[in-house]
């Protein structure tokens, strides 16, 4: 285990990193997750392993520091991200990110460009939702306010979320939860979706092919996104199917440019 300090009261980030090859690989988890509990398995696969590869933990998750003075926006998490990734020496990364943390993936990549190279995103949040009454994710853990949150809230949202979530999501901060699910369901200005599609590096969507069509995909890939559908799988991608996961990354990574021959959403539909 590896850290950095990455506020001025002195909070840090941790990370569990494999040695190997640059340039440097990083993965980071969704809301309420851990990158080395979601992503171990897919980084030492052998079509993926070889690179320096650091499983980092956000702010408030897992091994990482919980301060409750941290206000846990996406660009909160982006700048302490990249403040890690400079302490551990990072620069020009492959970015692995799920979920929330895909969102926090493109909010560093267009405000730190020098620290990332490609972008794999996994599922991730890409416009702003609703705060949804009795959901088990962000949306439902938004639905709250923080003091209803953190007095109680939090003990329904374990219910709903199940034994498989709630065993990495009671490692973050309530107030980190909260603050997190909020403000990843407010989105960012210009929403993530926007930001995205600005970007000039490569990058690649996947998604549960059972959630065909993406919202937008014709203007992601317009933008040079490749989308690809990923089959029998849900949310969590790298855990339901890992073989089509890391098949469909390492793809993502290779040397292409914006080539991606893996099947998208369009066609799954034909």
């Amino acid at each position: 285990m590896r850290s950095a300090t990455v506020t001025p009261e002195g909070d840090r980030i941790r990370w569990v990193e494999l040695p190997g090859q640059e340039p440097p690989r990083v993965y980071v988890h969704g809301l309420g997750a851990t990158s080395p509990a979601y992503f171990t398995e897919v980084a030492v696969h052998p079509l993926l392993a070889g690179q320096r590869s650091l499983l980092v933990d956000l702010l408030g998750h897992g091994i990482s520091d919980r301060p409750t003075a941290f206000d846990y926006t996406l660009e909160s998490h982006a700048d302490a991200l990249a403040a890690g990734l400079t302490g551990a020496g990072v620069r020009g990364a492959e970015l692995i990110a799920h979920s929330m943390g895909g969102s926090v993936a493109v909010v560093l990549a267009a405000r730190h460009p020098h620290l990332v190279s490609r972008l794999v995103l996994i599922d991730a949040n890409l416009d702003p939702i609703p705060p949804t009454p009795g959901s088990a994710g962000s949306s439902g853990i938004a639905s709250y306010s923080e003091e209803e949150f953190v007095a109680g809230g939090w003990e329904e949202v374990r219910d709903r979320a199940g034994a498989h979530w709630w065993s990495t999501m009671r490692l973050a901060g309530r107030e980190a939860l909260h603050r997190s699910a909020v403000h990843l369901t407010r989105g960012t200005v210009p929403t993530m979706r926007e930001l995205l599609m600005g970007l000039s590096i490569p990058r690649t969507y996947l998604l549960p092919e059972a959630d065909c069509p993406l919202p937008g995909s014709d203007a992601l890939t317009a933008a040079g996104v490749s989308v690809v559908a990923i089959p029998d799988c849900g949310h969590n991608i790298m855990l339901d199917n890992p073989e089509a996961f890391v098949s469909a990354t390492a793809e993502a990574l290779a040397d292409r440019g914006q080539e991606q021959s893996g099947p998208t959403c369009a066609d799954r539909e034909r």
